[in-house]
């Protein structure tokens, strides 16, 4: 499976690639390096993306998860640059539950990319994040994004 890291201010992160399609986007450097073409235009978008541009992830897309799962991910890749959804939002669209919304945001293999990050608790509670350093990383990322900065943290 080709894959390439990269620096961002959020840590090391590799893009990995299958079968043309971005499969997953890890924190941590990989030994394995092997560039093509679709993983250096996704280290470009996520260059410009942590340079505070609004790039258009307009990659193939192939994360391996539940029907569920990839219902969620399908809406989170929905939510605008600068905008959240809540998790209950999100389960009322799929006539769910938001814990389980909650357990398929914790299961996205393309984070930033798929932004799960967009997605909050109730009354703009910020709850976890499955990358980086947490709800930190995920702090970060809205912040760079311009969001409103009268999130609440958990505690």
């Amino acid at each position: 499976m080709p894959q390439l890291s990269v620096h961002s201010p959020v840590g090391d992160l590799t893009i990995s690639e299958e079968d043309g399609e971005i499969v997953s986007l890890d924190w941590g450097w990989s030994p394995f390096q092997e560039k093509n073409d679709l993983l250096l235009k996704t280290k470009n978008l996520l260059d410009q993306y942590f340079d505070g541009e609004n790039p258009k992830f307009d990659l193939p897309l192939n994360p391996h998860g539940s029907d569920f799962q990839k219902n969620v991910w399908k809406i989170m890749l929905k939510i605008p640059y600068g905008k959240f959804l809540t998790y209950g939002e999100i389960s009322d669209q799929l006539n769910s539950h938001a814990r389980a919304v909650g357990m398929a945001c914790g299961q996205n293999p393309i984070p930033i990319i798929i932004p799960c990050h967009r997605v909050l608790g109730k009354n703009k509670k910020l709850t976890g994040f499955s990358g980086g350093d947490g709800i930190e990383t995920k702090q970060y990322l809205l912040d760079l994004e311009g969001m409103d900065d009268n999130l609440k943290l958990p505690f």
